[in-house]
Order: C-alpha cells, then sequence, then structure tokens
C-alpha cells in the first residue's frame, strides 16, 4: 500500500468522536475545506490513494463536523450562499449533510458542484478525481460510511469510529441512515402519566432547486450527468410528443455520459390524466425496482407532471422526482409544483398529494418545437402571476406581445442578444420566481390565500366539461375574477380592461357557452368551496395590477348574475371573446368530456 494512503488512512481512524461547529457559515466552510485540499492530492494518479488522502484529512472532518451540526433546511443557510452569489452550491451542500450514507463517487461528484461555485479554479481538478473514482466501480459505488469503517479497521482504532457512528445515529440519524437526502421530519411528543393520552407535532423539511437552463440535453450540460451518474442509472417517464422531437437528443445525453437510460414513454393528452395512467407509472416503478433515494426523471408538459409527479408520490411513499419541463406550464407552474394530481369523478385535478420535484429544470429551446396553441395555452400561466403578484411582468407581456408566440420565446427566428430574446427570458424567470414564491410558502395549502389560484377558482369545474385546454379555462376564470374585482371597486375600469386586453391580444378565450349553464357553475361554485375549507377565498387582482385580495361573500347566484354583465364585456372583443383554438380538439387532442363522462358512469355503476 502507498505510504501516502497509509498515512490517509491513520488519520481517518483519529478523528474526534464529538460534533463541533466552527462558527462560520456553511458557505465559508465549504471553502475553506476547498481551499485546504491542494492540486497534489486532487492531481494524484491513483483514484484510491487521492480519495484516501482527501477524506483522511483533518480538512474533510471538520467540515464533515460542519455539515452534520448546522441546519441544511433553515432559510439563513441558503441566503449565506446568496450573499456570496452561490446559489448553485446549495443543493450538493444540503446533500452532503448525509455524506455517510452515500457513495464515494457521489460525495466527489457533489464536492465538484461546490467548487464549481466557489473554487472555481480547481473545479476541473475535482471534476477529474470524481471522473478516475467513477473508473473504479468497489471504490465509487462503497458507502462513504462503509469506506471509513473498512479503512479505520485497518489503522486499528475501529471502536472510536464506532463510537462517533452510534452517537450520530442516536443525536441526528439523519447524517447517517436517512431514507433519501430530499427529505428531513422531527416530531414531539407529550403524554400524560399514564400514556392513555398522546399529543404529538411533526415538522417535515424538503428542498427543491429551480433552474433556468439553455439546451439542458447539451452533453457539455452538467445536471443530469452529476445526479444521475453516481446512481448507475435513470429512470425516465418521457411524453410521447417530446419523444417523437426530442428522443434522440435525450438518449444521446445519457449515451454520451455511459449512464444506462431507462425510457418509459406515456401519452400525455388531458384524456390521459386519470388513475389509470398512475397506475401504469407506478407498476413500471416496481419492475424496475426504484429506490426511495432515486429520483425519476420526468420529461414533458403539465399533464406529465402531474401524473408523474403523482407515481412518485404514492411509489414507496416518496419517490423524489426531476422535472424537465418541456412547455410553459411546466417551465414555471406545473414543473415547480408540489401538487402533484389527476383528474377524477369528472372533476379537475381532484386526486393528489404535495410532492415537490428535487429538481426542476426549465429549457425554452424545447418551446421551438411546439405548436402555437401549446405556447398560447401556457402563457395564461404567466399572465396569472403578472396581474396578481409582478406588475413588472405585465409591462414585460405587454411589451412582448405576439412576438413572443411567434419567435416561441425567443428561440426561433431570433439572435441571442435580441430584444424579445432578452424580454422572453425575463418573462420566464419573473414568472417562476413569483410562482415558486407564492407555491412553496404554503406548500400543503394550510391556508386559502394563495394568489397563484387566480383563474382556478370557478374553472376546475367547467374546463372538462366545455373540452377547453387549460390555458383557455384559466382565462376565461381570470376574466371573469378581473370583471367582479372591478364590480367590487377594486381595481378600476382602466385596470380591468387592460387585462381583458392583454389576454386577448395573446388569443386566449374570455368567453365559452358554458358559462350560460347555470347548473354547471352552480356546481363549479359548490365545489371549490368544499375544496377549501368552506370558504370560496377567490384570488383576483386588488388595489392595482400585481396585487392580489380574496373574494369571499359571494355566492352562486352572485357569480351568475355577474356572468351576465361580464359576457356583455366579452362580446366587445373579436369572436366575443372566444379566442383561438381554445379547445382540445382544436390542437389536435382528444376530447377530455368524453372520458370525464365515461369515468362518471363507471363511479355511479
Amino acid at each position: 500500500m502507498a505510504t501516502r494512503q497509509i498515512e490517509a488512512e491513520n488519520a481517518i481512524a483519529a478523528r474526534p468522536t464529538t460534533i463541533r461547529p466552527n462558527g462560520s457559515g456553511p458557505a465559508a466552510a465549504a471553502s475553506k475545506f476547498l481551499r485546504a485540499i491542494g492540486q497534489e492530492e486532487l492531481s494524484d494518479g491513483d483514484a484510491r490513494t487521492a480519495a484516501a488522502a482527501i477524506l483522511g484529512s483533518d480538512a474533510f472532518y471538520r467540515w464533515l463536523d460542519d455539515l452534520i451540526a448546522v441546519n441544511a433546511y433553515s432559510a439563513s443557510f441558503a441566503e449565506d450562499f446568496a450573499q456570496r452569489n452561490a446559489l448553485d452550491a446549495v443543493a450538493p451542500t444540503r446533500i452532503l449533510t448525509g455524506a455517510y450514507n452515500l457513495s464515494v463517487e457521489t460525495v466527489f461528484q457533489r464536492i465538484a458542484q461546490i467548487a464549481a461555485v466557489l473554487d472555481p479554479e480547481n473545479a476541473d481538478g475535482w471534476y477529474d478525481l470524481a471522473d478516475r473514482i467513477h473508473a473504479v466501480p468497489p471504490l465509487a459505488s462503497m458507502r462513504l460510511r462503509e469506506y471509513l469503517t473498512q479503512r479505520i479497521g485497518r489503522s486499528g482504532d475501529k471502536k472510536a469510529h464506532e463510537r462517533r457512528v452510534a452517537a450520530l445515529t442516536k443525536r441526528n440519524p439523519h447524517a447517517v441512515f436517512p431514507t433519501s437526502p430530499y427529505r428531513r421530519s422531527t416530531g414531539h411528543v407529550a403524554a400524560s402519566d399514564d400514556h392513555g393520552a398522546v399529543e404529538a407535532v411533526m415538522h417535515q423539511s424538503t428542498f427543491s432547486s429551480i433552474r433556468m437552463v439553455d439546451r439542458v440535453l447539451d452533453p457539455a450540460q452538467p445536471f443530469l450527468r452529476d445526479l444521475y451518474r453516481p446512481l448507475g442509472r435513470c429512470v425516465c417517464l418521457l411524453d410521447t410528443n417530446v419523444d417523437s422531437h426530442h428522443g434522440d437528443a435525450l438518449s444521446a445525453y445519457f449515451d454520451h455520459h455511459d449512464i444506462p437510460l431507462e425510457l418509459l414513454p406515456y401519452r400525455a393528452m388531458e384524456a390521459d390524466k386519470g388513475l389509470a395512467t398512475v397506475e401504469r407509472m407506478l407498476g413500471d416503478f416496481k419492475r424496475l425496482g426504484i429506490m426511495r433515494n432515486e429520483p425519476v426523471l420526468i420529461a414533458g408538459g403539465g399533464v406529465l407532471a402531474d401524473t408523474g409527479g403523482l407515481a412518485c408520490a404514492l411509489y414507496g411513499r416518496n419517490t423524489p422526482y426531476v422535472m424537465i419541463g418541456t412547455s410553459i406550464v411546466t417551465g414555471i407552474d406545473a414543473g415547480p409544483s408540489p401538487r402533484t394530481c389527476c383528474d377524477g369523478f369528472g372533476y379537475k385535478n381532484l386526486l393528489g398529494a404535495y410532492h415537490p420535484p428535487v429538481l426542476c429544470l426549465t429549457d425554452r429551446h424545447f418551446f421551438g418545437t411546439l405548436d402555437e396553441g401549446w405556447l398560447r395555452h401556457g402563457i395564461a400561466e404567466i399572465i396569472k402571476m403578472a396581474v396578481v403578484k409582478d406588475a413588472s411582468l405585465f409591462d414585460d407581456l405587454e411589451q412582448a406581445g405576439p412576438r413572443l408566440i411567434t419567435t416561441r420565446f425567443g428561440t426561433v427566428d431570433t439572435e441571442t442578444g435580441d430584444s424579445i430574446d432578452e424580454l422572453s427570458g425575463r418573462i420566464l424567470a419573473k414568472a417562476m420566481k413569483s410562482y415558486v414564491e407564492a407555491e412553496y410558502d404554503n406548500l400543503y395549502e394550510t391556508h386559502q390565500c394563495r394568489p397563484h389560484a387566480y383563474g382556478h377558482t370557478w374553472s376546475p369545474g367547467f374546463e372538462i366539461a366545455a373540452g377547453l385546454l387549460h390555458g383557455h379555462a384559466v382565462s376565461i376564470c381570470m376574466g371573469l375574477g378581473a370583471h367582479l374585482s372591478c364590480q367590487a371597486g377594486w381595481i378600476s375600469q382602466h385596470e380591468y380592461r387592460r387585462i381583458l386586453d392583454l389576454m386577448h391580444a395573446y388569443g386566449l378565450a374570455l368567453w365559452h357557452d358554458i358559462l350560460d349553464d347555470d347548473d354547471i357553475i352552480g356546481e363549479a361554485h359548490r365545489k371549490i368551496v368544499q375544496k377549501r375549507g368552506g370558504n370560496l377565498v377567490a384570488p383576483v387582482p386588488r388595489g392595482g395590477i400585481g396585487q392580489c385580495g380574496y373574494l369571499d361573500d359571494l355566492s352562486a347566484e352572485d357569480i351568475i348574475g355577474a356572468i351576465i354583465d361580464y359576457r356583455r364585456d366579452c362580446e366587445a372583443y373579436d369572436a366575443g371573446g372566444r379566442g383561438i383554438d381554445p379547445l382540445c380538439a382544436d390542437v389536435g387532442l382528444e376530447d377530455p368530456s368524453t372520458v370525464a363522462k365515461s369515468a362518471v358512469a363507471q363511479s355511479q355503476e
């Protein structure tokens, strides 16, 4: 055995058994570790020797102690990195808080990701070492806990290490035996003297990383490689439409990085958004033996995001997943959303679970292959956030106009740096940030003051029955909500018209004749009140565009009455405000209303 390797392994044995935070922030602690490791350790040609030298160093153990002691789920943790413009180091650092349970390759891959942000001059050295470790499977696949135990066993101080692990198992089991690196839970129990009465409080923490990325399937992009190579494979739910346009590029990416890819193509039309699809996915997961620390990759639009995310939530009660948003809806809304779901009994999104992705990647270059009808209905979700969260986003949408559609968000017939290119990127980024701020502050919908539910109050009750594309159903509901807000004196007539004008400019529907069906509207009102815990809490603009308020004192009769006036407003627009290609059938999709009727009939048998 090489002398340096023996010295490194002896150093491992001498580590203290206590956990001592050094008092500095997590970003500073990571930087200190990276500075302590020299090029000599990184460039050693033998992967085993290099790994032993680094994992046996005082610097690594001090950093590991800091990682274990810190609360990686606190707001201050991420803010510490944000202050250094180093957000890309947050997720890998959080994952390393469970380093004992990670493979040696994963540990070095995550360190390389951190180095790319905090120590870019040496990042190539860390990535090169991770590559060399990957080429030694027995070393690469060994868990760090097992690696340290074996090395310490040879150096003769195994008991000290065992005491350390035993102490951690009791004090912080997530550091040693986490189910997955993406979620933690704690709790408190109070009991009576005779234990016959117990009160319990539970807390759960999870995290998600959301990124705007250009050309995520370019082999030079590291996101998917860094995640899936240490796992030894990638299981991917793939929208068949995406497969036809981008399947070859997806396969080529994983082939380039020598990562086995298990492709699971699924048709993902609105008519497929039912439990039968979710059950098929669960069967595929079982057949492939997916583990609870193995993120499934989902690449597709809103339907696949919802159904695939729900399947992950159900499988093993918590299987992580990564989302590649290939449409506007998944890019800024359904993709990062924790609300996974499917339709049930003729009602939109009736069944579901709260289960956010661990990583969501939005790449607008996927939009280049989308028909205009798909772009149009996705833009409704951006307008939603502009109206109730971000007035500057509303201004940007007005400035961009239909060019946003014709250039496919600056990816077709444009050059990098063109005004529409920059404007498109800004619009997506603002919409995504506004949505995530609103959604993640209320992960489990424990209250109903949810601005991002604007346009989603009555539309779930008529979208399927009308056969509407989701975005057009939302725009109709947004228009009605803006009318009610103006009626209440919460926004001016001018602001109300600006909202309708913007949606009309993008070809979104303001009206569908299903609004004339009092029974459907009445039932939609009843169901949403039921869903929202007995309250209406309809988010609408209040105090101007970019601000939100909530209507809660309206009856179904009030809504039906307001629709009469709203229709007159819509008639001022071309085709009575019916929009361009508002129906699923208009863009080649199966009419979801036929599937819904079948499902309801079966449930009543």
